[in-house]
């Protein structure tokens, strides 16, 4: 695949071309696990053939603040320095960029505006279950994702039945954490607040914009949102996933969806829009949350001996190592200047990073050791797949938390730094497992950062990424390659499902899957 590289251009060549990840990872009509029937008969025009492999032009937007030119990523010592690996092809100072797919490339809009022009601002989020009987759909859908998933191009026709596996027989333990948070995800309801706060603050700045919601595994779906945006008739997007950091199971996920969506629809293809990537270098959400830690710190009685101990949601080390995701050296880079941003306080704290390893997390290692399984059956393997124990990104939360406490750490103040909403992962994760780990490991004085939520600070740089945003929106292409073209045939696809649902029975009753049933989910 070639890539266009222009001067001030961020290119994510890899994310989108030829590997694993290019497929698009909505599912189909019908495949997509929903609490109400309805939600199949509803499906919005121009969702077909969602799984067919993407190929357009797609303009993005790496925010950062203009006051400064930073690197966009940063290696392991956090050196000012462009990460190469991967292929990422990233050049750092610049504010906007180019997603480029296939050999196509950016067309201006000859889309006709209306008589006034209406914005939308776009915000993409995981979504959660808001009852406990919605965790097992909800757990269905996350893990239909071939971004949380990976399977080899082999066993794709496993993905729904491996998804709904897992989804029933994990389901009685996640609802447990669910039900200790108060029996469903807040995610959705502190969401639509946000939303509400960033249209608040956009009409301070004399910008009217409809802000939406879409969330990627549960009400609202991300197709909802979209289906209100074409209903609205809006003629400037801008798209904005609430991950400060890009990673390929987050942001990544929820862009793939749209350019699915996009491509198929005549509308929205001819639509000005642009997607901030990641937005977790600027200096509005750095000071936010600087002044969320110094706030907390002075809780404690001796402040300055405080562990400032930053926990991230883990991603598999494959993704880093073999498919260039950014995750790990944009959350280093986004620890690094919220402490610089500290000592420039007078702060000076010891601090360090590691990696959550909780439910979904877990789900989806015991997910990896099936595919793994699979691959030992039938003897193939592929680049992209490794046999042996899954490895994640290190070091784990639970294994540092009492290697400090055998160390003597005294005072920890907790920071979720991967996700700017509560929920299971800070509710139930944080506050009630990794506490109750901490202090049977010796440590005495437990404190947590909460996330950020609605804080005026953070919702007033969220304004101005938009409003930055806005000059670079352009058309999507909704041009195809003939490699596309010809992927799709719909009797190979059924008789894929034929056998491919034959093998999955059989695979699910060898010794080795009830071993690992055993071992690793209950």
């Amino acid at each position: 695949m070639e890539a266009a590289s222009l001067s001030g251009v961020i290119s994510y060549t890899k994310l989108f071309g030829s590997s694993p990840y290019s497929r698009i990872s909505r599912l189909i009509p019908g495949g997509r696990y929903v609490a109400s029937v309805s939600r199949h008969s509803s499906e919005p025009e121009g969702f077909n053939d969602a799984d067919k492999t993407s190929s357009q032009a797609l303009v993005v937007s790496s925010s950062v603040s203009n006051t400064q030119n930073v690197s966009i990523l940063k290696g392991p010592n956090l050196s000012f320095r462009p990460m190469q690996k991967g292929n990422w092809n990233l050049q750092a100072n610049c504010a906007v960029g180019v997603c480029n797919f296939g050999k196509n490339v950016v067309e201006e809009s000859r889309y006709t505006h209306a008589t006034e022009e209406k914005l939308g601002v776009l915000l993409l989020n995981l979504g959660g279950p808001e009852t406990l009987n919605d965790v097992q759909p909800f757990l269905y859908n996350l893990f239909a994702d071939p971004d949380i998933i990976r399977l080899p191009r082999l066993f794709k026709f496993l993905q729904r039945p491996l998804a709904k596996l897992i989804s029933v027989v994990r389901a009685p333990k996640s609802k447990e954490g669910y039900a200790a948070i108060g029996g469903g995800s807040p995610l959705r309801k502190i969401t639509d607040e946000q939303a509400d706060a960033l249209r608040m603050a956009l009409e301070a700045k004399k910008i009217h914009a409809n802000v939406y919601v879409g969330m990627r595994y549960w009400y609202p779906f991300t197709e909802e949102a979209i289906e209100q945006i074409k209903r609205d008739r809006i003629t400037k997007l801008v798209v904005l996933p609430l991950y400060p950091q890009f990673s390929i199971s987050t942001t990544g996920s929820s862009i793939r969806v749209l350019q699915c969506i996009f491509r198929e629809d005549q509308y929205l293809s001819r639509l000005p829009v642009s997607v901030i990537l990641s937005w977790y270098q600027r200096q509005g959400y750095i000071r936010s949350m600087a002044d969320l830690i110094e706030k907390e710190l002075e809780r404690f009685a001796k402040p300055e001996e405080v562990m400032i101990f930053f926990s991230a949601h883990g991603v598999p080390l494959s993704y880093v190592e073999d498919a260039g995701d950014p995750y790990k050296d944009q959350m280093e880079e986004c620890i690094y200047l919220i402490m610089q941003e500290l000592k420039a306080r007078g702060i000076r704290n010891d601090h360090t990073l590691a990696y959550q390893v909780g439910c979904r997390t877990q789900v989806s290692t015991f997910a990896q050791k099936m595919k793994t399984v699979m691959l030992n059956f039938f003897f193939m393997l592929n680049s992209q797949s490794r046999v042996g124990p899954v490895q994640w990104l290190k070091p784990y939360t639970d294994e540092v938390l009492v290697e400090l406490g055998q160390k003597g750490v005294k005072s920890l103040l907790a920071v979720p730094i991967s996700f700017v909403s509560e929920h299971i992962e800070t509710l139930e994760e944080i506050d009630m497992e990794y506490k109750h780990l901490a202090l049977e490991s010796g440590i005495e004085n437990w404190g947590r950062v909460p996330a950020l939520g609605c804080t005026s600070s953070f919702i007033a740089d969220l304004a101005d990424a938009v409003v930055e945003a806005l000059p670079s929106a352009k058309a999507l292409s909704t041009s195809k390659d003939a490699a596309e073209e010809s992927e799709y045939d719909p009797l190979r696809y059924l008789i894929k499902m034929f056998f491919g649902s034959i093998l999955a029975f059989i695979l699910l009753l060898t010794p080795k899957v009830f071993h690992a049933f055993r071992n690793h989910l209950f």
